[in-house]
């Protein structure tokens, strides 16, 4: 079985928050355009959701696109929400016109190909700065999947392919490198987008998972980051922790250790430490 061949068309419905496509830093730099490659709806809002509004309130423009709208029965629902939350959360949204199935039951390596295509895809058209996705460690196969088709996807551009930013749910990133602190307005404003997913927090409660693994990465994220023995941050509630790499010379590389700091996102890579695939 062979995949359609052609680049992925994805529909567009601009943030209703934050309208403009490209905006500018309190400082007058201008500000770049970050693709979160979503495997399901509400991924955006449990994945890293922290850190894109970060991103988002320093005019940075989120662009999120559902990999899957999940199974055919419970698309159009998926979907009515994904709009909701997407314009409760400031996101920009880019629906595909042809999801990929990545159910335990899909053909895998067929759902493979159309991912990679997918990423590459929506990397085209969004021409973006940085690009979000789950990473190496999640052990849920669709999210696994998606790791590969983003590493495929950015593997193959040049000159100046997008820096990768993980994240992981289902499982631990083995090489953290990026930590974002975030407070109780934060929470909130995340919990309530996630809760326009009806269906999904109604069948299990990921409200609860976002702000006990926000908890638990405030204290984890410090020694994780910069070394066993490392201070906390005073006062911090909630963390998110991912993985930076740099394509470097066809090498991935990893960023440096760091706190997010959403004006300055970018900076060059460390030690030259490549990263774990």
């Amino acid at each position: 079985m062979t995949p359609e061949r052609g680049r992925p068309l994805l529909r567009s419905y601009p943030s209703a928050m934050e309208p403009d496509r490209v905006r500018t830093h309190p400082n007058g730099a201008a500000a770049g355009i970050v693709l979160h490659l979503a495997p399901h709806p509400d991924d955006e809002l449990i994945g890293a959701p922290a850190t894109l509004m970060a991103l988002r309130d320093a005019g940075w423009t989120v662009v999120n696109v559902p990999c899957s709208l999940g199974r055919p029965k419970a698309r159009a629902r998926r979907e009515a929400e994904l709009h909701e939350a997407c314009g409760l959360a400031g996101f920009e949204l880019r629906v595909p016109e042809r999801p990929v199935s990545i159910s335990p039951d899909c053909d895998p390596e067929v759902a493979q190909a159309e991912l990679t295509e997918l990423a590459a895809g929506a990397i085209a058209d969004v021409k973006p700065r940085i690009v979000v996705s789950p990473g190496p460690g999640d052990r849920h196969h669709g999210h696994h999947m998606v790791y590969l088709a983003t590493r495929d996807a950015i593997r193959d551009l040049a000159p100046e392919p997008p820096r990768w930013w993980m994240w992981a749910l289902w499982g631990s990133l083995p090489q953290p490198t990026l930590g974002t602190v975030f407070d109780d307005s934060r929470l909130t404003e995340i919990l309530v987008a996630l809760a326009a997913h009806r269906g999904e927090v109604g069948r299990n409660d990921y409200r609860k998972l976002v702000r006990a693994r926000a908890e638990v990465n405030a204290l984890l994220a410090p020694e994780l980051l910069f070394g066993f023995g490392a201070a906390g941050v005073q006062g911090a509630r909630y963390a998110e922790l991912l993985t930076e790499a740099a394509l470097v010379d066809r090498r991935w590389l990893l960023g440096r250790s760091r706190w997010l700091d959403p004006r300055e996102p970018l900076c060059d890579p460390g030690d030259g430490q490549a990263l774990f695939e």
